[in-house]
């Protein structure tokens, strides 16, 4: 009598025993540790465990149950579902090898996730029809072949259809643009909102623009976002021949110096091309904001020609630099003032009106102010720049002073700036020493403003910031 221990199915049983159920442990605590990395070979671990190890030792049980014998039904079908858990789980083990990890920028982040899904798919074809064969003795050359020729009929009666499926294809993963982009096709500018296999859809602002991919593929786009350094918003406007150049220039970079769309460190190109016509580009974070930059600088060099004198498209009139305004306007600030009854016809020659439109500056901030302002319409907003943003520290109306420090020729802390469209006095310095050599109670009055309005900054910024980190944000 032969002993058990003997037999030649005896150490496949006992491997199988204890083996499967000490790896299965093993395998737990792998995955367990896995799944707290979040790490993506979780995923090919838990198919070894849950599945591909149990239908092994199912079918290395039933191959000893039937003594080795293949022929058996029930062992080709546990054998071909262990073939297929076995593809799949290479599969997953080189996608989390190629793909698991990918680094910024390389051609696996690059890659489209259809073209890894259709590469598993053909791949998973290919190891079913040698599974197949291995198993079942199945003759799969006619298979092809059947496929091959299907496959090419169906290719030239969808040639069209399929071209533009290739090419979108082909779009995703050489993505030349992403989703936000703004192109430039040669007939359609806008911003890239959808992309398919098929198509890209483009808002244009008038309506969503379908671009076929094969379009795209076979011309030459321009993507605006992808620009070198800024992206460069452009104007062109005509003053009069009677301008000097330099100055009307130095005005259209100030103006566009103070948009809050311009990128920060990036200068301003500002250009005369001949014949009163001027040219600026300014720097600005992307096409998006090209649009609403140019407004705004149009809007604001409209009243800063006005009050320089300059004569934007031709037109030098100003409707508040009437003699009858300015007159009432002084009658005003006398008023305001406190000066009384006397002769101020002299402060017509030094004084004079000027507008501001919404959002501009009208004095900015940590700067000696070069003259008095008195609000006559409109609201002024002084506030302070901090490293965590401007503080808001009074609104101004009508009758109220800023730019009180020059005066004493100090750096004033504060900005002041326009809320809608407003119209001030602008007052020299000059002029209101001679009013307080004339009357001494506005040296007073206008001392106990300065110390009114530091007041007022200490308090927005100690509410704001705190007390401690109020000086050290400034």
């Amino acid at each position: 009598m032969i002993a058990i221990w003997n037999q030649p199915w005896f150490a496949l049983a006992v491997t199988i025993a204890v083996g499967l159920p000490v790896l299965l442990v093993i395998l737990t605590e792998v995955l367990a540790f896995l799944v707290r990395r979040g790490h993506p070979a979780a995923k090919p671990v838990r198919l070894l465990r849950n599945l591909v190890l149990p239908v092994g030792a199912l079918l290395g049980l039933l191959s000893l149950a039937n003594h080795q014998n293949v022929e058996f039904t029930w062992v080709r079908v546990v054998a071909t579902l262990f073939g297929f858990l076995v593809i799949l789980l290479l599969l997953s083990s080189v996608n989390v090898v190629l793909f698991g990890n990918p680094e910024e920028g390389s051609w696996r982040e690059r890659l489209p996730s259809i073209f890894i899904d259709l590469a598993r798919l053909g791949l998973i074809l290919v190891g079913l029809a040698l599974l197949f064969s291995w198993v079942w003795d199945a003759d799969i050359g006619g298979l092809i072949t059947a496929l091959g020729v299907t496959s090419i009929v169906i290719g030239l009666a969808l040639q069209t259809a399929v071209g533009s499926i290739i090419s979108g294809l082909l779009l995703l993963f050489e993505q030349p643009f992403k989703l936000g982009d703004w192109l430039d096709t040669g007939k359609v500018v806008g911003r890239v909102v959808g992309v398919n296999w098929r198509a890209v859809h483009i808002d244009t602002g008038n309506g969503i623009q379908i671009v076929p991919n094969a379009t795209l593929a076979g011309a030459s786009f321009t993507n605006l976002s992808e620009a070198p350094g800024s992206f460069m918003a452009t104007s062109t406007v005509k003053f009069s021949t009677d301008d000097p150049p330099h100055q009307v220039i130095d005005l259209m970079q100030k103006v566009a110096s103070g948009l809050p769309m311009r990128t920060p460190g990036e200068s301003i190109e500002a250009s005369y091309a001949g014949a009163a016509t001027y040219s600026i580009s300014i720097p600005v974070s992307g096409p998006a904001a090209e649009a609403g930059a140019s407004a705004l600088f149009l809007a604001w060099l409209w009243y800063a020609a006005r009050r320089e004198g300059l004569a934007l498209d031709g037109d030098t009139t100003d409707p508040i630099a009437e003699p009858e305004r300015l007159a009432e306007a002084l009658a005003y600030v006398t008023t305001v003032l406190r000066l009384g009854p006397g002769d101020f016809s002299w402060m017509t020659e030094r004084c004079r009106l000027e507008r501001y439109g919404h959002g501009e500056m009208v004095l900015p901030a940590r700067r000696i102010p070069d003259a008095f302002r008195l609000v006559l319409d409109g609201h002024v907003q002084l506030s302070v720049p901090t490293l965590v943003g401007p503080v808001n520290v009074e609104r101004l109306e009508r009758g109220d002073v800023f730019g009180l420090l020059s005066l004493s020729r100090e750096v004033e802390q504060t900005a002041a700036t326009a809320e809608g469209t407003i119209t001030v006095m602008r007052i020299p310095a000059d002029v209101v020493d001679r009013l307080i050599v004339e009357h001494p109670a506005l040296a007073r009055a206008m001392g106990q403003s300065i110390e009114a309005r530091q007041k007022s900054v200490a308090l927005a910024l100690a509410s704001t910031l705190g007390i401690e980190g109020a000086a050290g944000s400034l």
